[in-house]
């Protein structure tokens, strides 16, 4: 059979020796999550099939169970091939919490559905012969696990959807070399026409990083290295930016004694400044759009390495120049297409259903945005962080602001050069950037707030309709801050007779939603105020027919008017 989402899961960091796991597993409910206790590990066998990355609420897995699947198991039967090589198992994604076994024998416990781990199994396994890969997962669904946009209840409602269980993006064996190349950190500076490496290795060896564009040499840098960390310039002959719309990348090759890796990176900068957002060192206003990374067929994964790169050509033929990818952590392949068409982005996680008061719940999920940061840092279509969306108390207990503040300078350590939304709407606590939400639609009340005649007048007009978030804090303490309102509209259309929801009172007729678009965004970019926004949203999800195109990705508008009042400011 086709193997399902055939292309290499990471083109950022991709060797030639690696086997796809995708495509038919072995597969079992386990209602009671009694399976370990039961040992389901030791079995030869599961009574049913699935069809990997795709989730088993999915109709792509070949289930299209939507009930609450508090506990699935995975079996897959691999031959390995003989060969001096160590072997490394890579898991995209599982979604909750998930055990490893490698013929029986436990060899991994992870906890965070959106990002994935890598494992060496080279001791577990038996080259030349058939080994045994058993997955348990586990996904309930208490209060206090952040999960994004999953419903918490049976059926979809509001702003929530269908859940995802178990894998839900590629698996596959790599093989790798004695001395191999562990992770690399890209620093690219325009100023200095070069790329900083930040390389870590197992073993010694000479590492080589070459780097070309379109086919050109552009540069090699040479150093005989251990194992580790350690730091390398590489110096480029030409200079290429990457801009908005432009993604010109360098090709990069890198090499540590046998070991190859194929790359690439883009030469960029990005800050915020004197109140604006400023990509390589120029104003650049934000037109971006609220992207929730949801699929008809396949839930949380698309079912085509096109259908990805799909979403991005759908925003920009309607004019926006970027995304907030929300609540939940996009594919590496998403990235990789951002990147090649200039794309801006801000990569963020599922903090819904967190309850930041409680402290039990906050590391794992401190933990897993940290892996987050490190594994999409060289992107150079991330243009932002943000951790936390929309924290709302719980339970009457406001937010642990200490940890929101941790959350905000661990980013900061953990990535130096890229700005960090600390949190998006609702409570600021530490933040290079004010970010604000507003679904306020009635004609005539956005121009009271976002073109009144100061920023003291434009902050009480604000606080004073946004009355739960100023009883915590007041828009005038950010004064000095860039402003990003990074969701807004919202205006439901249902185009398929769903009985959907959106924000505001729906309009009647397509002419009153196009000038009620045009009324919202033209207010807001002729906002001394604002340095970008972000309309909710590209596409409707299930229930929620706010989208300017449908679930299915068909037009619900004569697009090139939107798009023409996406580009009236640019």
């Amino acid at each position: 059979m086709n193997i399902p989402r055939p292309e290499h899961p990471n083109p950022q960091f991709e060797r030639k020796d690696w086997i796809n796991l995708n495509g038919e597993w072995q597969f079992e409910f386990d209602f009671g999550i009694s399976g370990r206790d039961r040992k389901f590990y030791e079995r030869e066998s599961l009574d049913s099939k699935i069809i990997v990355p795709f989730c088993p609420e999915s109709i792509l897995s070949g289930i299209g169970n939507t009930d609450f699947l508090n506990c699935v198991w995975y079996l897959k039967r691999v031959a390995i091939p003989e060969n001096d090589k160590r072997v490394i198992l890579h898991f995209g994604a599982i979604d909750n919490e998930s055990y490893i076994y490698i013929n029986h024998k436990e060899v991994y416990h992870n906890i965070g559905g959106f990002v994935g781990f890598d494992i060496d199994i080279t001791d577990y396994v038996t080259k030349g012969a058939e080994n045994t890969i058993t997955v348990c997962a586990i996904d309930t669904n208490p209060k206090g696990k952040a999960s994004g946009k999953q419903s918490k209840n049976y059926y979809s409602m509001g702003c929530d959807y269908t859940r995802t269980t178990g894998i839900w993006q590629t698996v596959w064996l790599e093989f790798v070399d004695k001395n191999y190349i562990k992770s690399v950190k890209y620093y690219p500076s325009i100023e200095d026409q070069s790329l900083q490496i930040e390389v870590e290795t197992v073993g010694s060896a000479e590492f080589t990083a070459e780097a070309s564009y379109e086919g050109k040499k552009m540069g090699i840098a040479t150093a005989k290295l251990s194992a580790g960390v350690s730091r390398l310039t590489l110096k480029l002959d030409e200079l290429h930016l990457w801009e908005v719309g432009k993604g010109r990348l360098y090709d990069l090759e890198l090499t540590y004694g046998s070991d190859k890796v194929k790359s690439y990176f883009g030469m960029r900068s990005t800050t915020f400044a004197d109140k604006k957002y400023l990509l390589n060192g120029k104003e650049t206003f934000l037109v971006t759009v609220l992207d929730q990374g949801f699929y008809k067929k396949g839930i949380y994964t698309a079912e085509t390495d096109e259908e990805l790169a799909q979403d991005i050509y759908l925003s920009l033929d309607a004019g926006f120049n970027g995304a907030r990818l929300h609540q939940k952590v996009f594919e590496p392949r998403f990235l990789y297409h951002c990147d090649k068409l200039g794309y801006l982005v801000f990569g963020e996680t599922g903090n819904w259903g967190l309850d930041l008061s409680n402290m039990n719940q906050l590391t794992p999920f401190m933990l897993e945005w940290q892996r987050e940061l490190l594994r999409d840092f060289n992107h150079p279509s991330i243009i932002g962080w943000c951790p936390l969306n929309e924290t709302w108390d719980c339970d009457y207990r406001h937010q642990n602001d200490d940890f929101v503040r941790a959350l905000y300078y661990t980013t900061k350590a953990i990535d130096t050069t890229r700005p960090c939304i600390g949190t998006s709407g609702n409570y600021q606590v530490a933040s290079d950037i004010y970010d604000l939400h507003d679904y306020i639609q009635e004609k005539g009340e956005f121009e009271k707030i976002y073109l009144a005649p100061t920023y003291e007048e434009f902050a009480e007009a604000y606080d004073e309709k946004h009355e739960w978030v100023s009883k915590y804090q007041k828009s005038a303490d950010w004064k000095d801050y860039a402003l990003y309102l990074s969701e807004y509209g919202g205006i439901q259309w249902d185009t398929q007779g769903v009985g959907g929801w959106g924000y505001g009172n729906g309009p009647k007729t397509e002419q009153e939603y196009m000038e009620r678009y045009e009324y919202l965004t033209k207010t807001l970019m002729d906002s001394p105020y604002i340095c970008g926004v972000c309309y909710t949203q590209l596409y409707d999800v299930e229930q929620e027919v706010n989208g300017i195109y449908t679930y299915d990705r068909q037009k619900k508008f004569d697009i090139s008017r939107i798009r023409k009042v996406n580009l009236s400011r640019r």
